[in-house]
């Protein structure tokens, strides 16, 4: 959630004709990231699970891509960009190791 609210913050920076085309594409994509998360923990059911952490690190490449679109577009510096990705690398990295938790106790 850390990285959403990082995101929300950047994007409030960007031009107001994006308001209703990137930011809102990448608002979406990073909040889809928490929201699969929490939804599949929910379902209590690991086949599930894994499956929408698997939406999760979608809808986390979508945003690293976004991201590096509005940097492109001049609409952040290099250094912010690099920032936000490292906070999508490190969420990545949290639910890559999800996944294979998940697969390790399918396998047990």
């Amino acid at each position: 959630m850390d990285l959403v609210v990082a995101i929300y913050r950047e994007s409030d920076t960007w031009p107001n004709s994006e308001k209703f085309g990137l930011i809102q594409q990448l608002r979406r994509s990073a909040v889809s990231v928490p929201s699969n998360i929490a939804e599949g923990q929910g379902r209590r059911n690991d086949r599930e699970f894994n499956q929408y952490l698997r939406i999760a690190h979608g809808s986390l490449r979508e945003a690293e891509t976004q991201i590096s679109i509005g940097q492109r577009l001049g609409y952040c510096s290099i250094s912010t960009e690099e920032e936000l990705l490292a906070r999508c690398a490190e969420a990545g990295r949290l639910i890559q190791g999800l996944l294979r938790a998940i697969s390790n106790r399918q396998q047990s």
